[in-house]
């Protein structure tokens, strides 16, 4: 095999895709500032158990696992940034009001999450820890939806669930977890047949209700659907009015609900949602509450948030016009070089053309050049 064949699903990024990944991380990260979110770098590798405990098997097997040549330990490839933030929050920074983190940086994947998808996104995302009310989930909403304006994506749907809805129809049936990934699976799926197999020894209320998830996905209709389907179920009515709450303050957005929707890590626990945009074979953004992560780390805070691939969001949006650059030409003279140094100290781009080059096309945009009249250099337009 040649060497610089890459491994499946893992790809060099080249000049123009880097820069507008570049340029958008930027952005990203402005945007949450502007929102009161502090930057955290975590570490690209952890011990094994603090970067899985409590997070499910869907995680695990995402893993890269390795051996630490320094301890012995078993150490692993963080898969997702969200488990790393929760212990930041619990431990590092320990603080009693709310706390608003985001990150951005490389997560690695053992297999690719969906078709053509590369196993080394590049994640971005933001967490919003210590408030237990509604208002941190729409806050999580609402600087997603701004994120992708941010990045030219328009035309979205909004859908949400509630992890809390099948939870409460499997309280009291005894389940070991492969039946429970099995039901998952197939609700994910809305495959009937299996979870009419799967529930075939279910109390009749727990079964029905479970089937009837299956044709709870659509518009707002859905959740007027699911208040006469559920009723019988305590708990579940709070529940509805929650994700109908959210709907109701998402102003001019496409909303619709997946009550089925499980998909995602273990540490979910309230309501969730996926943003989805022409173009994109899968969500562009997936997020809800997860107030138990932090539990393993010795302390459970109300917790929402949401996460971003930028390699994902690049490829569906149209590539960013090239800034306008100027060419100049190579010399040593004190000159020529105190006016490129002055264009590059005013923000512009300046190429030097390198002696016996000046026929080449490079990746810049340059529409002026750096010419000399009457003894001083001037910029002119091409």
């Amino acid at each position: 095999m040649s060497a610089w064949v890459l491994p499946d699903h893992i790809a060099d990024v080249l000049p123009s895709e880097a820069r507008h990944i570049e340029e958008l991380r930027r952005g990203l990260l402005d945007t949450a500032r502007c929102y009161g979110y502090e930057l955290v770098m975590p570490p690209l590798l952890e011990h094994l158990e603090s970067l899985l405990t409590g997070t499910g098997e869907a995680l695990d097997l995402q893993t890269f696992k390795l051996v630490d040549q320094l301890s012995g330990r078993s150490m692993g490839l963080r898969a997702d940034t969200t488990p790393q933030v929760a212990r930041i929050d619990a431990h590092l920074l320990n603080r009693k009001g709310v706390t608003r983190l985001c990150y951005c940086g490389p997560v690695l994947h053992t297999r690719p999450d969906r078709p053509h998808a590369t196993r080394e996104p590049l994640q971005f995302g933001a967490e919003i820890y210590g408030h237990a009310g509604l208002e941190a989930d729409l806050e999580a909403l609402q600087l997603a939806r701004e994120c992708l304006r941010i990045a030219n994506v328009h035309n979205t749907t909004i859908d949400l669930a509630d992890v809390r809805i099948v939870r409460i129809l499997l309280a009291g049936v005894p389940l070991n977890s492969q039946i429970l990934s099995g039901i998952h699976a197939a609700l994910a799926a809305k495959d009937a047949a299996e979870l009419a197999a799967l529930t075939r020894d279910f109390p009749p209320e727990s079964r029905e209700g479970l089937l009837a998830l299956l044709q709870l996905y659509g518009d707002r209709g859905v959740l007027v659907e699911a208040q006469k389907s559920l009723q019988r179920f305590p708990g579940i009515s709070q529940v509805l009015s929650n994700l109908k709450w959210l709907a109701s303050r998402l102003e001019g957005a496409a909303v619709t609900f997946d009550l089925a929707d499980l998909r995602g890590y273990a540490y979910y626990s309230g309501a969730r949602f996926a943003i989805y945009a022409p173009g994109a074979s899968d969500a562009l953004v997936r997020g809800g509450r997860y107030d138990e992560v932090g539990a393993v780390f010795g302390r459970t805070r109300p917790a929402a948030g949401f996460s971003l691939d930028i390699k994902q969001v690049v490829g569906v949006v149209s590539p960013r016009a090239l800034k306008a650059a100027i060419r100049a030409p190579w010399g040593e003279a004190d000159d020529v070089n105190a006016a490129i140094a002055e264009l590059r100290k005013a923000g512009e781009t300046v190429v030097c053309v390198l002696p016996g080059h000046g026929s080449e096309v490079d990746e810049f945009h340059c529409d002026r050049e750096l010419v000399q009249v009457a003894g001083q250099w001037v910029v002119q337009a091409v």
